[in-house]
């Protein structure tokens, strides 16, 4: 395994979380981020947010073989772990990164159990995003259904991401790489945020002054 690929990837995920917590596109409650790389996950350590704020760095960030076996990191890998061994296991010939977030007018859907339907052109690529029936976090359960919902998206994967909303949990993205996960995410909430908005205007032109 090429030490310095590895490096570089625990470095982009360091990158990643402190750009998403920046931007409030998670939160110190939780998140978790994971890359792979050949039979190699890297995969950010546990309470990223709680404990450091998204102030990691990538000695912290772990490597883990496809079973979920540690390999090396300071940290221990994010409880969300099945679920990103699952996704990397299930969809390895079409998306390489993984995002799970907490933004949060994507939140807003996750606590009213409600799917985000594509209103702007940059996220009509995605289709409607859908909301799963609630399981547990950090369960096989969990993994399973995220993984369930996304079949069939395959080829959105493989052409940019294809995310889940989790009920009253958040969002869990896979993309062809880490850049086109993140861009995604920034697509989805402000998808989000313009369809939350958007009620307003058609409140007050339903009821004028």
């Amino acid at each position: 395994m090429n030490n310095i690929l590895l490096h570089d990837t625990r470095s982009k995920i360091v990158e990643i979380g402190r750009l998403l917590y920046k931007r409030q596109l998670t939160d110190s409650a939780g998140g978790n981020i994971s890359i792979r790389v050949n039979d190699r996950i890297c995969i950010s350590p546990r309470r990223s947010g709680s404990n450091f704020q998204w102030n990691i760095t990538p000695e912290q960030v772990c490597v883990v073989d496809i079973k979920g076996d540690k390999i090396e990191g300071e940290g221990e890998p994010s409880r969300e772990l099945h679920v990103h061994l699952k996704l990397h296991t299930e969809f390895v010939d079409f998306g390489r990164a993984v995002i799970h977030a907490h933004p949060r007018n994507i939140l807003v859907f996750a606590s009213t159990k409600t799917s985000i339907v594509p209103i702007l052109e940059n996220s009509m690529k995605f289709g409607v995003t859908p909301i799963i029936d609630y399981h547990p976090a950090c369960s096989q359960k969990l993994a399973d259904a995220v993984t369930a919902s996304l079949k069939g998206r395959e080829d959105i994967i493989y052409n940019y991401a294809a995310g889940v909303i989790v009920p009253r949990h958040g969002l869990f993205l896979m993309g062809r790489d880490i850049d086109a996960a993140y861009d995604s995410v920034e697509r989805l909430e402000l998808n989000a945020y313009c369809i939350l908005m958007s009620k307003l205007i058609e409140s007050d032109t339903a009821n004028p002054k």
